[in-house]
């Protein structure tokens, strides 16, 4: 199995040196890919200039946040809080429901006109880019505050991108002195400007306003609220960071020694914050802040190793862990309790998603599988065979739907998609029905049944609620193959999010292709706020059935 040279990747470090940041279209590579509604096609890639990185800090690994930002507000007075920073009152912020990943709940942006990136002046975008962040902020006054962008941490940097234009380098870097970013994430729902939080590999946390960075010219944070300063909350490395949804402005960071901290944005970042001692370290344990200003206000004790993402179902109702000792775990958030949970076939797991109706969680890790947990079972219910190496980042598309091929009228209610380690893009349907339940194995002396009832032990039953269950057998759980396996890039892959024209598939390096859907390729989206507004309302999309043979390229 291809394990590449990513040590530490759990950790969204990379320890070992790698291929130069101009990472042309390999000759081997296809520029499209076939699906049985059509060809997905390449439109366009998005990197960095390598001249602007650093990595004194060492690498890591590359995650994107996609995010929409609405039509730029009405002027109002800039107010200072009480931590000193300053921001603009009443911005709105928008972008599409929570679907969940690698990094955690990463929130969808839909494809519309960036007025903001298109009207950037050579002279600003110089700025943006090169020059040195001035003591006062300077405003960029081509910014209309308006668009959706690309964001992602590559080295010592975030870089913003128009995700409209096709110019592959971004329109904003943001640097950092003292460690790396390693996780992002942006709210749709935010009540203020601070709508973007940032965690970083030191373990200090920031929470921005996106339409903030954008207007302003210089390559450091502004009007910045700093969370875990200095590691005064925990000085282990985050690794992954998420709005909690319906929380009011609350968002979760998670870190590599297995606590995560709840915080409140709209509270002091520096506030008292101490806990009571964890009694043991071996069990699930919540304690609350002592005090009504501490911030964080809670911590949350969950392994003894470390925790490689988090995702929040779209109602924000269960939250779902993974870690490097190898358990998925499924919480009910508002109860403060383990719902269910299990371990991988083998080795770490480092990324999960939600679909967005609830009913499954998809997991991916050091085993090559794709697992498909249901939440009515609280179990593996299925296994995606079909990745060489580790998977790097799960995601189900709740874009996707299937033309009426066959007219038979039946449904395949999920596709989903993996990338992993191999370079890899794998595409999956998933329709329960269509599972092969096996049958339990036979005894000594005895003979197999095959009447109802007979299925195996795994199948059997529905798990004690807050039971961890213990690795499956390989022979217990249902196997599924991809429909489509195609290699996208040149180094592994770690994240791919999907949006309502396109794919998008990063590699750890920093490079990002778009892949445009059938029928959209090559042409300028439109009316995605109509898109927002209908894909919000709607459950996971049905449609007609299709073949499930594999479309290899």
């Amino acid at each position: 199995m291809i394990r590449g040279d990513m040590n530490n990747t759990a950790n969204g470090m990379i320890s070992t040196s790698s291929s130069s940041a101009n990472n042309a279209q390999s000759p081997s590579l296809k520029t499209y890919f076939k699906t049985p509604e059509g060809r997905y096609k390449l439109h366009y890639e998005k990197t960095y200039p390598s001249g602007l990185l650093h990595y004194s800090h060492g690498k890591t690994v590359t995650q994107v946040t996609l995010a929409h930002l609405k039509d730029k507000p009405a002027p109002s007075t800039p107010t200072a809080s009480s931590s000193g920073f300053t921001s603009s009152s009443g911005v709105r912020s928008a972008a599409a429901r929570w679907l969940g990943s690698g990094n955690g709940s990463r929130a969808l942006g839909f494809i519309g006109g960036n007025g903001g990136g298109k009207s950037v002046s050579n002279t600003n975008r110089i700025g943006l880019l090169g020059g040195s962040s001035p003591s006062n902020s300077m405003a960029n006054a081509n910014f209309d505050g308006k668009g959706t962008y690309l964001i992602f941490n590559v080295g010592d940097a975030i870089f913003i991108s128009d995700l409209n234009s096709q110019d592959k380098d971004p329109i904003k870097s943001i640097h950092f002195s003292n460690s790396n970013p390693v996780c992002h994430a942006f709210d749709q729902d935010a009540k203020n400007g601070h709508d973007l939080l940032i965690g970083l590999n030191s373990g200090d946390v920031y929470s921005v306003s996106l339409r903030q960075q954008l207007q302003d010219v210089g390559k450091k944070l502004v009007g910045a609220q700093h969370y875990n300063k200095d590691g005064s909350v925990n000085s282990s490395r985050c690794t992954s960071i998420a709005w909690i949804p319906g929380g009011d402005g609350a968002f979760l960071v998670a870190h590599a020694d297995g606590n995560m901290y709840i915080y409140e944005k709209n509270k002091d970042g520096a506030g008292d914050s101490s806990f009571s001692v964890i009694k043991d370290q071996t069990q699930f344990s919540v304690a609350h802040a002592r005090h009504s200003k501490s911030n964080p206000i809670a911590r949350w004790h969950v392994c003894q190793c470390s925790i490689n993402s988090i995702a929040f179902s779209s109602d924000g109702a269960y939250l779902a862990t993974v870690g490097r000792d190898g358990y998925l775990r499924v919480f009910d958030y508002s109860k403060e309790q383990l719902v269910c949970g299990g371990k991988s076939y083998y080795g770490a797991l480092l990324c999960c998603a939600w679909s967005m109706d609830g009913n499954y969680i998809l997991a991916g890790g050091e085993d090559d599988l794709v697992q498909v947990w249901s939440m009515e079972d609280r179990k593996v219910v299925a296994w995606g065979e079909g990745h060489n190496s580790w998977v790097s980042g799960v995601a189900f598309d709740s874009y996707w739907s299937s033309p009426n091929s066959d007219g038979t009228g039946e449904t395949v209610r999920y596709r989903f998609g993996s990338v992993g380690q191999d370079t890899q893009l794998l595409l999956w349907d998933l329709e329960m029905d269509e599972i092969v339940v096996p049958l339990r194995r036979c005894p000594p002396g005895g003979s197999p049944t095959y009447s109802t009832g007979s299925q195996s032990s795994h199948w059997d039953n529905v798990s004690p609620l807050g039971t961890l269950q213990p690795a499956p057998s390989i022979r217990d759980v249902p196997k599924i193959s991809p429909l489509v396996a195609h290699r996208v890039h040149t180094e592994p892959l770690s994240d791919l999010v999907f949006t309502p024209e396109s794919i998008l598939t990063v590699c750890r390096e920093g490079h990002i292709k778009v892949w445009m859907r059938p029928g959209v390729a090559g042409s300028q989206p439109s009316n995605s706020e109509t898109v927002l507004s209908s894909v919000s309302k709607d459950k996971p999309l049905l449609s007609s059935k299709i073949n499930s043979s594999s479309y290899k390229q």
